[in-house]
This record gives structure tokens, sequence and C-alpha cells, in this order.
């Protein structure tokens, strides 16, 4: 939340954070890391998402989580949008390789569909269409603690060799650079919870700043294995024009749906804005040590995905603003700028 977006439909919100992921992108296909250098960057990013998942950790709050059970079922709604509506869509992706699709995009469309929901734009969006706003905050939270231990075995059960080969060892390294670290994070919680609180804003960018490395380590071993070459134009229109279905269906299936299960307006907004969108912080970080090598072409989808969430859902928050059965507009909290990677 600590990021906003724009009120006005007209504005396309351009999310600064996926500039200067674009940057690091060329940075790394001008400058790509080789050699020693590789192996340098290699170990800071394996580093960097060792203290992502140890800060997630580290910031849950155990009891405002359990407070949140309360609504259950609406919980239970978005987590069924986002491990189940979304990885059967993905996994019925394969229909359209070859001709839409390459069997290295479909790879990285499935992977975008086993990631967890957002936080901050969901909170956001929720806000401004004067949705239930504390029921967002429950629902995104849920759904990044759940992805944290559901993607990889998702990714491990549906991708198979296609993510870079699940073997034991493989397993372990997720074990060690994800599960580990959160686990210390929520142990030591209560020691430096009040240092973390009192910190947020540099912590934020120790976040962003590990995030933009972990891309820079994945995009340069692309550029140096040459992988880069399988990305024509027309393969990138018909990855954009799959995703725009993607995001269409759930967005229909999460408001339709929660209209059918008897869910009132409110929770409704918070439902759809919750279950149809996926975390590009969670994300990143975690294709970078499920995929190896080829993480880069696993990250592409989400990264693509991640922006046309925010421009889509942007004017959708405004329309649903306006809803003449919604209470007063004073009634919202006022939000503007431009919307948080989630």
């Amino acid at each position: 939340m600590s990021r906003r977006i724009p009120l006005s439909p007209s504005r396309i919100p351009v999310d600064p954070y996926i500039l200067a992921l674009l940057g690091t992108v060329a940075l790394a296909a001008l400058l790509p890391a080789s050699g020693t250098a590789a192996e340098v960057a290699g170990g800071a990013s394996t580093g960097a998402v060792a203290l992502l998942f140890f800060l997630y950790g580290a910031r849950l709050s155990t009891a405002e989580a359990l407070e949140g059970l309360r609504h259950w079922r609406l919980h239970l709604t978005v987590l069924a949008c986002t491990f189940l509506v979304f990885p059967v869509l993905g996994l019925a992706s394969r229909g359209l390789v070859p001709y839409v699709l390459t069997p290295q995009q479909q790879s990285g469309f499935l992977f975008l569909c086993l990631v967890p929901s957002t936080i901050q734009s969901s909170i956001a969006f929720t806000s401004i269409a004067r949705g239930n706003v504390p029921a967002a905050i429950c629902a995104g939270s849920f759904s990044s603690i759940a992805g944290i231990f559901l993607t990889p075995l998702l990714a491990a059960a549906l991708l198979g060799n296609s993510g870079g080969g699940f073997s034991a060892d493989a397993l372990l390294r997720i074990g060690v650079q994800l599960l580990l670290p959160f686990v210390a994070g929520q142990l030591l919680r209560r020691r430096i919870g009040g240092f973390l609180a009192r910190h947020k804003k540099v912590l934020g960018l120790v976040d962003r700043g590990s995030i933009l490395l972990v891309v820079y380590t994945a995009f340069s071993e692309g550029m140096v294995a040459g992988i880069w070459h399988q990305v024509t134009p027309a393969r990138l229109g018909a990855l954009l024009a799959a995703e725009a279905v993607l995001l269409a269906l759930m967005l229909a299936v999460s408001w339709y749906g929660a209209k059918r299960l008897g869910f009132g307006r409110e929770d409704r907004i918070a439902i759809q804005f919750a279950g149809s969108k996926k975390s590009l912080a969670s994300g990143l970080p975690m294709a970078s040590v499920l995929f190896g090598a080829q993480a880069s072409l696993a990250v592409l989808p989400l990264m693509l995905f991640h922006q046309m969430q925010l421009m889509v859902c942007a004017v959708i928050a405004r329309r649903r603003a306006r809803d003449p059965q919604g209470p007063p507009e004073r009634g919202a909290a006022p939000v503007r700028g431009t919307a948080a990677v989630g």
C-alpha cells in the first residue's frame, strides 16, 4: 500500500518498478554477467532470495492471520481461484503449443498460474472500488503464505522436467532457500519485528533491490546461453493475447462465481481483485530457484501479466467506484499515484 494507483481511468497505470525491471533486463542484455562475475552474481542472487523470504516470515503477524480466519469462506474462494482455477487454465494452455505458444513460453505461462496473489495492489484496487478492504488484506496475506508452500509443490507436480528438472536436489534447494528462511523469520519475529516496522521504507528498497538482482542474474544466464533468440515479435504478441484471455476469464470467474456463492458486493470486489491477480514480487525469486538457467524465459509471462493486470484492474476499480449500489464515494480511501508491485 506504499504506492498507489490513479483514480482516473484515462491514465494508464505504468508501475515504476516495471520500468526498473525492464531497465535491469536491458542491462543484462547489454552487459550480461559471465565467468567469475556470473558466479558472484549467482551467489548474491541466492542470498537475496533467502533474505526476501526471511523478511516475509519476520513481517507476518500470526495473530492478525488467525483473526482473519473468521471470514474463511471468502479466503477459501480466493485460494481456489489462485491455486485451483488458475492452474487448470494454465494446464489447458498446453493446447496452444506449438501454434500459439512455444514449449518454453507455455512453461512460463503455467508457472504464472501457480504463483500466489498480490497484496498491495489488491488492497489498493479494493479500496478504490469501495470493497471489503480488511478481507482483501487477509486474502492476499493468506495467498502469499500458502504460495510459499503450494507454488513449489504445484510446479514440481505440473511442470515436471520443463521446470528445469525437479530432482530431490531441487526440492532440497527449495527448502533451504525458501522455506527455511521463512520459518526462521517467523521464529525471530518477536525480537526483530519492531526494528522491521521502524525501517519499512529502507527494507522496501532492500526487497526491490534483491528482486532486481535476481532478475539481472536470471536474464544474464539467458543471454549467455542464447535462449533469447527463441523470442520473436510474433511469439511475443501471441503470448500477450493468451494472457489477455487468461485475465479476462479470471476476472469473470472471480466476479460471477462469487455472486453464485452468495457473496455481497463488497466481498465480491475483494474476491475479484485478490483472486484474479498474480504476485511479481513472490514469483520472480521463486522462479530463480525453480528454473535455474531457464528462469529468464519463465518469468517473462509473469512480468507481462503483472503490468496487464494493473492496467485492466485500474479501469475496473474506477467503474466499480461509480456503482450506485455501493456506499457513498467519500467512504473510500483516497488513493493516488501508481500501484505497488505485489
